[in-house]
């Protein structure tokens, strides 16, 4: 597999294209935004510059990368792509009429994936003709460094779909893991109530976010605090993953803060609005 399209040049999407490309894959990078095209474009240089320095990319290897990268801002440009997937907005909406149109542009054996961190794949696969070739592929943040890539299977997606979507995260150097559609896959089931928690344990005066971060630091050895890793993550994008949980589980146990959605309210969204828990301003 050498062509592949990746929609959305956010966070996720211009590391999802950084380690496509580093790997020998032709690379379209879509977004609607040219600027934010241009924005992708400069981080995944700047972080394979870092890697050059470390001497984890030869200057030729980084060279090579970046050329296969080619920018486009109508969804058309995935066309004859082998794979394509989808890191745009944590929005059902959005992601179903991006899928929509995949479905009439991409050849018949294309794969359609989706990097959701938690929207259902099967729901997804059902905007599709193609609901056998539509999987998740869930990589962290940030991608070019995380190795765990969870790969989430719809109610319609083939064998045939999966092993070559994990043979070829493998191909990356990421380590893939099979889960199946159900709210919040297993890494966000599992994280968000912790983080959840944390922020309640906040709200309730029961210490600083310091001082929560600090206990999982040193005391369940996180290499980074619940709270710390809400404001990476987005606190906005961790609410949206809370309400899927609790809509789509239905128990109390997932229902969000009060205080997550009142600083999600005032637009304290974390590292990408310079504030959160934590000041990123100074």
């Amino acid at each position: 597999m050498t062509q592949v399209a990746v929609v959305g040049a956010g966070t996720m999407g211009n590391g999802i294209a950084h380690v496509f490309a580093q790997h020998g894959h032709a690379v379209t990078l879509i977004d609607v935004d040219r600027g934010q095209l241009e924005k992708a474009l400069k981080t995944i240089r700047g972080n394979m510059d870092r890697q050059v320095k470390k001497q984890t990319l030869t200057e030729a290897d980084r060279d090579a990368a970046l050329a296969r990268i080619a920018p486009g801002t109508d969804l058309k440009a995935a066309r004859g792509a082998a794979l394509v997937v989808e890191a745009a907005s944590e929005q059902p909406g959005v992601k179903f009429e991006i899928f929509r149109t995949l479905d009439g542009l991409a050849g018949a054996e294309t794969i359609l994936a989706s990097n959701t961190s938690s929207i259902s794949i099967t729901e997804i696969a059902a905007q599709t003709g193609r609901a056998d070739r539509v999987i998740g592929m869930h990589f962290m943040n940030p991608v070019p460094v995380m190795t765990l890539v969870e790969v989430i299977r719809g109610l319609a997606t083939s064998d045939a779909t999966t092993a070559t979507v994990m043979d070829l995260a493998r191909a990356l150097g990421k380590t893939p893991v099979e889960a199946n559609d159900y709210p919040g896959f297993v890494s966000n089931r599992v994280l968000m109530p912790m983080i959840n928690e944390a922020i309640f344990c906040v709200m309730e005066g029961v210490a600083a976010p310091e001082a929560v971060d600090t206990v999982m630091k040193l005391g369940m050895h996180h290499p980074l605090g619940p709270l710390a890793l809400a404001d990476l993550i987005g606190l906005d994008v961790c609410l949206a993953i809370l309400e899927v949980l609790h809509r789509g589980l239905g128990d109390d146990k997932y229902r969000p803060c009060p205080l997550l959605r009142k600083m999600v309210a005032a637009g304290r969204l974390g590292r990408k609005s310079g504030r959160g828990f934590y000041d990123y301003n100074k």
